[in-house]
């Protein structure tokens, strides 16, 4: 199991609303000069493929990140480190994690192996990208793709049988949603990546979604101690989890129950003190963001 960016304190709600991390790029790559010496170094190496990432200096003040990959001692590619995002000065994303932020891994079940990269472009509640240059079985060609998963971050998971790894996050959309940014709850989500795709494969995984809402739910009654000041924030993540297990009824029936007992709240709708618009709210927003099948 590799971890990229830690999500392991969730109810920290580490999140930001960005339609930026929505959008995915694709480029192939080209090669370019390697990077200067006396770099920082870190590889990885799985079934004959190397990647060697180099960077000068330290965060947050590292620059020149470059890549070079080779398969059975064949250079694949070397080139300096672009995004769309933070261009050449990517930074790499060691903020809250210490192991290698470059990865050998396999995507799919038989698949060759591909390397991942990830960065961290700077700025409040923002961005972790996650870069993944994908290396045909035979041909000599490379391909990367990135994708920009924001403020929640992301891990690299090895799920289920077959050694296939994927990308578990948070759902970004849920930050400022419903509540301020700190009480705002992100359901998890889970995303495969094949032919230069990420696509969203959450519900494939209830156990790991159970597990995320019986950590939402607990949170939420933990609130019982503030009278529930602000607590429409993770009560949304417990929901929308509850929505892809198939149990809209269950969540339905808690939310009605909540709302006559005068447990939902939020710092940012006074004007609605009963919590009756956020009811309303969550449900077009279920809707909109494909948990209402």
């Amino acid at each position: 199991m590799e971890f990229t960016t830690s999500l392991s304190n969730r109810f920290a709600r580490l999140g930001a609303s960005l339609a930026i991390c929505l959008l995915v790029t694709v480029t192939t790559v080209a090669f370019a000069p390697v990077g200067e010496a006396g770099a920082s170094t870190q590889s990885a190496t799985m079934d004959g493929v190397t990647a060697t990432f180099t960077y000068s200096g330290t965060y947050p003040e590292s620059s020149n990140p470059h890549l070079t990959i080779t398969r059975e001692g064949t250079l694949l590619y070397s080139g300096l480190v672009k995004s769309v995002w933070c261009g050449d000065v990517c930074w790499p994303n060691t903020i809250s994690s210490r192991v290698s932020v470059v990865h050998v891994v396999r995507f799919q079940s038989g698949g060759p192996f591909d390397v991942v990269l990830d960065l961290y472009s700077g700025g409040a509640h923002c961005c972790s990208i996650e870069q993944v240059y994908s290396l045909g079985a035979t041909s000599t060609k490379v391909v990367k793709t990135e994708r920009n998963f924001g403020d929640p971050g992301v891990r690299l998971e090895e799920i289920g049988p077959g050694g296939v790894t994927y990308f578990v996050s948070a759902d970004d959309h849920f930050a400022y949603a419903f509540t301020d940014f700190a009480a705002s709850g992100l359901p998890i989500q889970i995303l495969s990546f094949a032919d230069g795709t990420f696509t969203n494969v959450t519900r494939r995984f209830p156990a790991l979604i159970k597990a995320d809402a019986t950590g939402w739910l607990q949170a939420y009654h933990a609130q019982a101690s503030t009278h529930y000041q602000d607590s429409v924030g993770v009560i949304a993540a417990w929901v929308a989890d509850e929505y892809m297990l198939g149990e809209s009824g269950v969540a339905n029936n808690f939310l009605a129950a909540q709302l006559k007992a005068g447990h939902l709240h939020s710092a940012l709708s006074p004007i609605d003190p009963s919590g009756a618009g956020f009811v309303t709210a969550l449900q077009h927003f279920l809707v909109k963001h494909g948990y209402v099948k």
